[in-house]
């Protein structure tokens, strides 16, 4: 199949959190929250989730807010890349 101008990528997931850890080399991990419902007793609980992201320029620190987006295995557990900062920690 050749690609022509109307095919398009397909629409990657995006998530919003915050640096943990940039111990790794082009590597952040990063820590998304949110707060679900519990199905039966209705309280709103806080889930958290780690995603290992790929940090080209090494240029984020821990407490930054970034945003990921979804990409191809770039390792083991790396599926993720790092789009912007959103704000730099203080």
């Amino acid at each position: 199949m050749i690609p022509t101008m109307e095919q398009k990528r397909n629409l990657r997931k995006e998530r919003i959190g915050v640096v943990s850890s940039n111990k790794g080399d082009k590597t952040i991990t990063v820590m998304v929250k949110w707060k679900e419902k519990h199905p039966i007793y209705g309280k709103f609980v806080n889930k958290t989730k780690k995603y290992h992201a790929h940090d080209e320029k090494n240029e984020c620190s821990v407490g930054d807010t970034v945003r990921l987006m979804e990409t191809r295995p770039l390792s083991k557990t790396k599926r993720w890349r790092l789009v912007e900062i959103i704000e730099k920690v203080k």
